[in-house]
């Protein structure tokens, strides 16, 4: 299995900046690491999946003001948010052995950098960490995974864990 991932970093495409509101932290994500980590979590999911040899997401790191346009546009919610998913895929997409050999789009995963540093700080752990975490979050969306409801939200939370834990990733987490 293969992932090809198409990494869009318009934080710092669209800036000058080295790092996020004159912290020290720079983005360390580099784009072989995100492929890596989006290989791992297929793996990890791979029983629970629609089986391919190659998957394709697109990832956009941005910055609120973006976010908060999409989030309006799609959701009806005109505020920043940290993670939006646009899935291609519907939740019940039937195998279709001709396909088996061509990529399958999953779908797009838009970061805010911006949210992610203001949660990173509130729950105490680095950016990097909550990158992952929150594109964790996307990929399951673009799964068919959804929280309409506490329990969905915690089995996704756990999910979460498992699949950080996969790449090394340890986390606390008080949501």
């Amino acid at each position: 299995m293969q992932v090809e991932l198409d990494v869009q970093d318009l934080f710092y495409e669209s800036s000058s900046k080295s790092a996020i509101d004159g912290g020290d932290e720079h983005i360390l994500v580099a784009t072989k690491t995100w492929e890596d980590w989006f290989q791992c979590w297929l793996e990890t999911l791979k029983p629970d999946i629609v089986p391919a040899s190659v998957y394709e997401i697109g990832l956009r790191l941005t910055d609120d003001a973006e976010i908060q346009s999409l989030n309006a546009q799609y959701r009806h919610q005109d505020r920043p948010t940290d993670v939006l998913s646009f899935a291609a895929l519907e939740a019940d997409f039937p195998e279709i052995p001709e396909m088996m050999g061509a990529p399958l789009y999953l779908g797009d995963i838009v970061i805010s950098i911006n949210t992610a540093q203001r949660q990173a700080q509130q729950q105490g752990h680095t950016l990097t960490t909550e990158l992952a975490w929150l594109a964790a979050h996307g990929l399951l969306h673009l799964l068919g995974w959804d929280h309409p409801d506490e329990e969905q939200l915690m089995q996704m939370i756990q999910k979460q864990v498992i699949l950080l834990k996969a790449i090394s990733i340890h986390i606390d987490i008080e949501y």
